[in-house]
């Protein structure tokens, strides 16, 4: 969650862009432009932000994946630069994450000036930075599935922002225009070709007669030169800042005079805890390895938070690691200070719904039992905002780490005060799961922490 470094993020695109074009694959399914309104969503953490100011800053991302248009071409045409960029694909038009009570692919009630004010804004600045493609959402707005909304589609996208790309179904996108899908199909064929879909994602050309499945055939097979940019240094090193940037302190001690962080390298015993602490595919979440993502280490190359800190601390330093101790065994060590990793599961899309938002057991009884006994820091790992309030009073600190994929010595690097905290919440954290949706400026606004919340740190002399 990256959310105030347009630069980080543009080369984080260039990035991606090297890595996918070393498979053969010459177009990418990202980036995801949405504006969750409500963290229930399953795939708020696709979202950039609630703020849309932040999702269209986010954009920069596309001339990373695509390149810059040359000075000579026209903004907003498409563009790709070369065999090193891939095309781009804004996603999901439009309103996706403004669903009632954040239903996956549910209705999303609101007028004309709310959409395109706070939805529809990305998309400007995805156009003028010569976007290849669009993807079609599959909610409704005000009733009406986008996959059959010729006015949006057709009058708004391609009439009125000039869109020239092309426009590009769902996964069976077409099939759930009709309730229960593929009702009807030939009548959702109809319905999604007039809306303005040049693209059917399952590229049927015995059900759309004269559509063309587009691809790069002139060079169908990857380039091996680029082989090396699969997973390597550099890009990792950008992953890990990119962590380090993402992480937001949400609490430092009872008092800015008595901070937990950043921690000392050099302790007796150091307790690492928690059901997160040593799982790549709970670091990485959804749409990694598999579609719901992994629950293990076994198939992702990367670094754990618990490795993490044992490459950071004093050699000296005994690091022990107990997922759920219980308070009797955590009574017989002497722990200097207690790190404890816990959250959400990996999920995706509908699977990802949530209507209470909790971490998994057991980690509730972790943060008690550890943080009772231990002076402890808390690092949630979730792709969004979960609920906390009944446990903060027992967390001396307490960290949003989001969802930091393969790099967990971000995490660490943090921390131990190699480098200072400075994100800044992208979305509200509310307190209960009741007051839901609640965004930055709505009447009801009462947040645990408020957004663009984020205590700061400066890297600390040990380090």
């Amino acid at each position: 969650m990256v959310n105030r470094d347009p630069v980080l993020v543009k080369r984080i695109g260039a990035a991606m862009a090297l890595e996918v074009r070393a498979t053969g694959i010459p177009y990418t399914f990202a980036p995801s432009i949405s504006v969750c309104r409500d963290p229930r969503w399953g795939r708020c953490y696709e979202s950039y932000s609630e703020d849309h100011k932040i999702v269209e800053t986010m954009t920069e991302i596309i001339p990373g994946l695509q390149g810059d248009i040359p000075s000579h071409l026209r903004k907003g045409v498409p563009f790709v630069a070369g065999k090193t960029k891939v095309a781009a694909c804004a996603k999901h038009f439009v309103g996706d994450g403004g669903t009632v009570k954040g239903i996956d692919e549910n209705n999303t009630l609101i007028d004309f000036h709310g959409l395109l004010s706070i939805h529809m804004s990305p998309y400007f600045d995805s156009i003028i930075k010569g976007v290849s493609t669009v993807m079609i959402a599959y909610s409704s707005v005000n009733g009406k599935k986008m996959h059959a909304n010729h006015e949006l589609v057709t009058g708004f996208l391609k009439n009125k922002l000039k869109f020239r790309g092309f426009v590009i179904s769902d996964w069976k996108g077409i099939d759930r225009i009709t309730d229960p899908p593929r009702a009807n199909y030939s009548y959702s064929v109809q319905a999604g070709v007039l809306a303005g879909i040049d693209m059917d994602r399952r590229c049927s050309l015995e059900d759309i007669k004269g559509q063309v499945c587009y691809g790069s055939f002139e060079n169908p097979l990857a380039d091996l030169s680029l082989a090396n940019q699969l997973g390597n240094q550099e890009h990792r090193e950008l992953a890990r800042d990119a962590v380090r940037k993402s992480l937001v302190l949400l609490k430092n001690g009872n008092s800015a005079n008595q901070p937990l962080l950043p921690l000392p390298k050099k302790v007796g015993k150091l307790l690492v805890a928690g059901t997160h602490a040593d799982n790549l595919g709970y670091q990485c979440g959804g749409w990694t390895v598999e579609w719901q993502g992994v629950q293990d280490n076994d198939r992702i190359v990367g670094t754990t938070i618990l490795k993490a800190i044992r490459n950071t601390v004093h050699p000296s330093t005994h690091v022990v690691h107990m997922e759920n101790p219980d308070t009797d065994l955590l009574r017989l060590h002497e722990f200097s200070y207690a790190i404890v990793v816990v959250g959400e599961v990996p999920y995706a899309e509908m699977y990802g719904d949530s209507k209470n938002l909790s971490i998994i057991e057991p980690g509730p009884s972790t943060i008690k039992n550890v943080c009772g006994i231990v002076r402890c820091v808390v690092i949630i790992i979730s792709g969004r905002p979960v609920v906390i309030e009944p446990h903060l009073a027992q967390i001396d600190a307490l960290v949003a780490a989001w969802l930091p994929g393969t790099e967990g010595q971000g995490v660490a690097d943090v921390l131990f005060g190699h480098h200072g905290f400075t994100g800044k919440l992208a979305r509200t954290w509310f307190r209960s799961v009741d007051q839901l949706p609640m965004n930055i400026g709505d009447p009801h606004y009462d947040p645990l922490f408020q957004f663009g919340f984020g205590l700061t740190t400066k890297p600390s002399q040990e380090s």
